[in-house]
């Protein structure tokens, strides 16, 4: 759950402190089922309290959002989300065709941000007569169990089909449990058959997908519903009625498929193939928004994104909001060749992990960067952030005339250094077009083993002092890049020959100073002669 998606996007989001505060509160309303005892006797109970309500939802009608109810009808969800303990829970499971599982600890911000909204779920997917139960497992105190159901992490969702678990790959909102839910239970799919029916799931949706048929039996409807089962995020809705079409989407001709959003761009046409693979390709270009707002929530599925070209803007958020009109004119020039994406730069969560990619995890003030996941590259936008700058640098992006950007400290002073530091900046000038040979030290500041190599390579500095054709040189790999410095272990130690730069040879970090200078002088033989005496 809440998983990244690339090693070097792979972002860690910590829990809130506010979130574990919460949690005490979610945690009170919820009642103990081992008090209870009985898995049957707590579903006839629920399906007592449900009949004596006569709450009847439809398809259309997905849930109830009066202010004035929001209370009564979380504690009411609250008590529809069945507790399992270390007894129930392999019972639950294999009593119950479907089983939705949360499994959460206490201690776990994550944790209770997610349960009342599991919990609203749980109540949605009961009025609509959804024979899916969903249970919560605390796996701290239930350890044993909650292991036994492949639940080793907090929060974790696991749907159990016949006692089967598949992985959960929806959003966290308490509407994208419902709706992911009921697609991999039976229905993909909602029909709506009449125009008030229509203007009834308008009050409750804005983000939805409409088919438009003549009969729910052609080819075409075929591929609908399957790319309906297979889409995770989106409501598709099908009616065979122009009238009621009409509601949903301006000018639908039959057959007719489109997306709905809450944005600018309001509606988009699908003008491709009637195939499933079209259209999952169709919601998959246009499912986001023009500019996307990354928050906690969402942050997981902008990682996932298939489209590989992505531009990011940080700054605070009065900011954003002045810059979000101008950006989404921009994508809209843009559109299916990148994605756009917002991201407040005080949410240190969300911005920082970004941002230190360029070394400017300290920045306050607003940046806009790219990142090009098909060739592994990251652009910095380095001049003033304009409309027509960023136009440009998008521009720029697309027909690829931009730069990759590399980390680079200041250029430092080496004045009567023995051994030069090499930053970002310099590693052409010092390394691959120094006419000498060159010893190479690649270290970090968190690499234990790398003092113990840096004395090492001070000492042969000094034994080799006098070597007009040897250089002795540093660099830190945390805060420096180039595109021919390609080190994943640390401490490294490479030989850069004065007659092939390009082809730098590695040298043992473990080797005593005696036989690393031997190796040294060994080389030098190689390239011409000129060699220092053993130590």
């Amino acid at each position: 759950m809440y998983n990244s998606k690339f090693s070097s996007r792979t972002l860690l989001l910590p829990s809130i402190l506010l979130l574990l505060l919460t949690a005490a509160a979610v945690f009170s309303e919820i009642e103990d089922a081992d008090d209870l005892g009985d898995i049957d006797e707590l579903i006839a109970i629920d399906d007592e309290q449900e009949n004596g309500e006569n709450s009847h939802a439809t398809a259309a009608h997905f849930e109830s959002r009066e202010s004035g109810k929001k209370t009564d009808v979380l504690s009411r969800a609250q008590r529809v989300v069945l507790e399992l303990s270390g007894d129930t829970a392999k019972r639950a499971i294999e009593e119950n065709e479907y089983v939705l599982v949360l499994g959460y600890a206490p201690w776990c911000g994550r944790s209770a941000e997610l349960m009342p909204r599991f919990a609203e779920a749980a109540n949605v997917l009961k009025g609509l007569g959804s024979r899916v139960l969903l249970a919560k497992i605390d796996g701290d105190r239930y350890s044993k169990a909650a292991s036994s159901i492949e639940i080793r992490g907090f929060p974790t969702l696991l749907l159990f089909v016949n006692g089967t678990s598949r992985p959960y790959t929806g959003g966290f909102s308490s509407e994208e449990i419902v709706l992911w839910t009921r697609k991999k239970t039976g229905a993909p799919v909602i029909e709506i058959s009449s125009v008030a029916d229509a203007n009834e799931f308008l009050k409750q949706h804005s983000t939805y997908a409409v088919g438009l048929f003549d009969k729910f039996e052609e080819p075409d409807y075929g591929e609908f519903v399957k790319a309906a089962a297979a889409d995770n995020e989106v409501q598709f809705i099908e009616t065979s009625s122009t009238e009621v079409a009409k509601v949903l989407y301006p000018t639908p001709t039959k057959p007719f498929f489109g997306l709905v959003k809450s944005e600018p761009e309001h509606y988009t046409s699908f003008d491709g193939h009637f195939s499933s693979d079209e259209i999952l390709h169709f919601l998959e270009n246009n499912r986001f928004p023009l500019v996307t707002v990354m928050t906690e929530l969402n942050s997981a599925k902008v990682y996932s994104s298939t489209n590989k070209l992505q531009v990011y803007v940080f700054a605070e958020d009065d900011d954003l909001q002045k810059l979000l009109k101008p950006l989404q004119e921009i994508a809209k020039k843009f559109k299916s060749q990148m994605m756009f994406v917002a991201v407040d730069i005080r949410e240190e969560n969300l911005a920082k992990p970004f941002l230190t990619l360029f070394g400017l995890e300290d920045s306050e003030d607003a940046v806009v960067v790219s990142f090009d996941y098909n060739s592994n590259s990251k652009y910095l936008l380095e001049s003033d952030i304009t409309s027509r700058n960023i136009e440009e640098f998008c521009t720029g992006l697309v027909q690829g005339t931009l730069k990759p950007y590399y980390k680079s400290q200041t250029i430092p002073d080496n004045k009567n250094a023995s051994v030069l530091t090499v930053v970002g900046k310099t590693f052409d000038e010092l390394v691959i077009n120094n006419p000498a040979n060159i010893v190479l030290e690649v270290h970090t500041p968190w690499c234990i083993t790398c003092e113990a190599t840096t004395k090492h390579v001070e000492k042969m500095a000094k034994h080799f002092k006098g070597l007009d054709n040897l250089v002795f040189a540093r660099i830190d790999a945390s805060t420096n890049e180039h595109p021919k410095l390609q080190v994943e272990d640390y401490p490294t130690l490479l030989f850069y020959p004065a007659n092939d730069k390009s082809n730098p040879i590695k040298l043992s970090t473990k080797s005593n100073m005696k036989d690393l200078a031997a190796l040294i002088n060994k080389i030098l033989k190689t390239q011409d002669g000129a060699t220092k005496d053993e130590l």
